[in-house]
């Protein structure tokens, strides 16, 4: 369904799945406002996970409606793994939401291939209209800046265009932010590279978990660059440490594990460790040899105590130093 596409009649089923967090929220955010010119404003929000009671959401699908208004049910799977229950939840959803008085809606992540074969996502592109969010690579970004700088009657000259996609680094709302400010600031059509710059005063914001993926995906200069921005914002060292320490450990319990020729499926659902991020830390330890984790847990451990103002034989003395060698250690090893 796109944004435009208000007027046609609703689809009883919608899912919304993808990852670029402002597509996602704007196509979900279509679908709600066409459901909304359509009468159904009855409206309930339901957050769910593979633990989660999908009891209450039938008996709202099966109640009667105390005003008689039509009813738009919004169903977040934010870890796109619902359960054992919860697939038997959505199949049996799936059958019998097909009125007219009634709208589910599921939002879903980027779903990986066993996923997506699965027996309920196969229900769901049965019945439902699939809306799957594109990925906007680094590569596409400029383009997509310029389409949306056009719809609002600007564009951007090729340096500003570059400049401002280097900048935002592929976080979309941030430069959806950007975009939006430059139409308030300037007029309609072409802005220079100086117009732009003067817009913008920092949009590559980070947290302590970008850092946290740029190491595990071997991104050295991004992780270097980030732990810079995070130092340079004020981020607390101790937290930075707890993220990237915690992930650490659970790198080295994971390649023991695949060593000793364990299935490692117990450890992810042990540690509730689901999606993307089960992905990652896959990913992280058929990159890197065993060998390492040893020395990276002390390391860690190192770092602690430099933290807490404790010397470190063998490191340097200034703990966000040592905390640049550790991401280092993890993002360059091979």
């Amino acid at each position: 369904m796109s944004r435009g596409s208000a007027l046609q009649p609703l689809k009883p089923i919608y899912v919304v799945s993808g990852d670029e967090i402002l597509l996602h929220i704007e196509q979900c955010d279509a679908i709600r406002a066409a459901a909304q010119q359509q009468g159904y404003t009855e409206r309930h929000r339901y957050v769910m996970d593979a633990r989660s009671d999908w009891a209450t959401i039938f008996e709202n699908t099966q109640a009667l409606s105390l005003f008689g208004d039509k009813r738009f049910i919004d169903i977040s799977l934010a870890t796109g793994k619902p359960g054992r229950t919860g697939a038997e939840a959505i199949g049996r959803l799936c059958e019998q939401s097909q009125s007219d008085d009634q709208v589910l809606l599921f939002q879903l992540p980027r779903l990986d291939r066993a996923t997506r074969n699965s027996k309920w996502v196969k229900q769901l592109q049965q019945y439902a209209q699939w809306i799957e969010v594109p990925s906007i690579h680094k590569n596409q970004l400029p383009q997509w800046l310029q389409q949306r700088a056009q719809q609002q009657k600007q564009s951007l000259h090729k340096d500003a265009l570059y400049w401002l996609a280097d900048q935002v680094e592929g976080n979309l709302l941030a430069a959806h932010q950007e975009l939006k400010k430059m139409e308030l600031l300037y007029p309609s059509g072409e802005l220079s590279l100086e117009q732009v710059q003067a817009a913008v005063l920092n949009v590559a914001r980070y947290n302590i978990f970008d850092l946290r993926d740029a190491m595990l995906a071997g991104h050295a200069k991004r992780a270097l660059t980030i732990l810079h921005g995070l130092r340079g914002e004020g981020e607390a060292l101790p937290l930075i440490l707890w993220a990237i320490g915690d992930e650490i450990r659970l790198l080295a319990a994971l390649a023991a594990l695949q060593q000793s020729g364990a299935n490692p499926q117990s450890f992810f659902k042990q540690n509730r460790i689901f999606g993307q991020r089960e992905q990652q830390l896959r990913q992280c330890v058929q990159r890197l040899p065993a060998s390492i984790w040893p020395a990276a847990v002390r390391h860690a451990h190192d770092l602690d105590r430099l933290i807490k103002g404790v010397p470190a034989p063998g490191q340097i003395q200034d703990p966000w130093e040592e905390a640049a060698r550790l991401c280092l250690r993890i993002a360059l090893a091979a």
